[in-house]
């Protein structure tokens, strides 16, 4: 009797897995989350601020000021070594160096483009010596590290997702 009541349900359950697999359908995603490469958490691409926007945040941030935002800009460059950092273009001749939580993931090290980025700002001071290992890994020459010289103020950039507009 057992055996039968086994077999039984075994018969059940493949029956049960097979017509599951026959009735899945396709993920279907909006045409907004298909424009992107997503990395990090998953983000969405609604209420995303300007460069602009994003650059007038910056100008009211002090030095130990954090502000959770979502953002979008060009990327001008990504470390040429792992892509576990990249540079982000804030018009007017500024940049936010922006890394990733927890060094939970990378961005491709040939990554071009429109970027949405997710997370904290703020502003930091920067180390001669943080300085000229960005520069390091940004492939600049010895003439080019050598010149650095003074700490910096730096735009910084936290993200726990990122969604690259293919």
């Amino acid at each position: 009797m057992k055996k039968i009541v086994f077999l039984g349900l075994l018969l059940v359950a493949f029956v049960a897995c097979k017509d599951s697999k026959n009735n899945e359908k396709p993920a279907q995603e909006s045409t907004k989350e298909m424009a992107y490469a997503s990395f990090g958490e998953k983000i969405d691409a609604e209420n995303v601020l300007t460069t602009a926007q994003i650059n007038e945040k910056y100008n009211n941030l002090k030095v130990g000021d954090t502000l959770d935002v979502k953002f979008t800009s060009k990327i001008n460059s990504v470390c040429s070594k792992k892509g576990c950092w990249m540079r982000l273009d804030l018009g007017e001749e500024k940049e936010v160096m922006v890394k990733f939580k927890d060094y939970g993931f990378f961005m491709p090290l040939d990554a071009e483009g429109e970027v949405i980025v997710n997370g904290k700002a703020f502003v930091q001071e920067t180390s001669v010596d943080e300085l000229k290992h960005y520069a390091e890994d940004a492939g600049k020459s010895e003439e080019e590290i050598a010149k650095i010289t003074e700490p910096s103020k730096t735009l910084s950039f936290v993200a726990d997702g990122v969604l690259l507009k293919k």
